[in-house]
């Protein structure tokens, strides 16, 4: 269990629909000073995060974290993320919660049977598209028709605000060589990445283990996000660029973060998790007869499965 803090009580995780989407932290040492969580500038003047009702934080260039910072991020639940300007690169991530070990069991045996995972894939196909997946048709060939309806996809946005759309591309070593539409997006995405990730981390789930994206540290992340991507950050990275022409980063992050509140985003995530699990027909893991249960128990918490007590 964690210590108090100057003599305060042991901070408890609460649920991540209740918390605030996110925030962007730049150029600052972030410490704990008096039992708060706070950003000092270089003028060393504190800004105080509420750090147990955020759901991730992005750390931006220039910023330095201090050991007892990130322990009681983990400790409430607060996903860390070390991102480049803008959230346009990932450097690293902290885990706040973890894979429970019942729920990462459900997920891999899911995720190995080719039966169990097909019939996640499709389950994620009509949540994405609003219709049922082809039938007969592989996971390969779900990916190469989702591929088409996505390129569609970002044509019709593009027209629906006057916009002229190519293609998506953008240099990963050095994405602010990009236009500035793929700047939008890659900003706009990284958000999205970041929410999915708290969320898949608190309902106790691997990022790794993806169904249609595999063999990335993300691929699950991937995954969910793909849910929500083109109904959330794609027409918003799209109508910001439609209306300025320059701060797009700030302006995408700040629209962003009123898009998730106005989706209610942190409300659907772990829900849209279980339901396309769900669909996979398997029972989840029972822990063997012969196995031993823990030292002590924990005390009963507020968070969410995944986040530690």
């Amino acid at each position: 269990m964690p210590r108090p803090l100057s003599g305060l009580p042991p901070a408890k995780p609460i649920m991540l629909k209740e918390r605030s989407s996110m925030v962007f932290l730049q150029y600052g040492e972030i410490d704990v000073i008096d039992g708060a969580f706070v950003l000092v500038n270089k003028k060393r003047i504190r800004t105080q995060i509420p750090i147990g009702s955020v759901a991730c934080i992005m750390l931006e260039t220039g910023t330095r974290i201090t050991h007892e910072a990130v322990k009681v991020a983990a400790n409430v639940g607060c996903l860390l993320l070390w991102v480049a300007d803008g959230g346009g690169r990932l450097y690293s991530a902290g885990q706040p919660g973890g894979a429970r070990a019942d729920r990462l069991l459900y997920q891999a045996k899911l995720a190995l049977d080719d039966a169990a995972r097909l019939k996640v894939v499709k389950a994620m196909y009509a949540m994405r598209f609003g219709e049922p997946a082809p039938a007969r048709r592989s996971i390969e060939q779900l990916r190469g028709i989702e591929g088409a309806r996505v390129r569609a996809m970002y044509k019709n946005i593009a027209k629906r605000f006057g916009m002229t759309w190519n293609k998506r591309s953008y240099d990963p070593k050095d994405w602010s060589t990009a236009d500035p539409i793929n700047r939008a997006l890659s900003t706009a995405t990284a958000s999205l990445y970041g929410l999915c990730e708290a969320g898949i981390l608190a309902a106790g789930y691997s990022p790794a283990i993806g169904f249609i994206h595999t063999g990335k540290p993300r691929s699950f992340v991937f995954d969910v996000a793909d849910l929500f991507k083109f109904e959330t950050v794609v027409p918003t990275a799209f109508r910001v660029v439609s209306k300025y022409a320059g701060d797009v980063d700030r302006r995408v992050r700040m629209a962003c973060r009123d898009d998730f509140r106005k989706h209610r985003l942190l409300k659907r995530i772990i829900p849209t998790i279980e339901e396309m699990l769900n669909a996979g027909g398997v029972e989840k893991p029972k822990a063997p007869p012969e196995s031993v249960g823990p030292a002590f128990e924990d005390s009963e918490g507020i968070g969410d499965v995944g986040h530690r007590n």
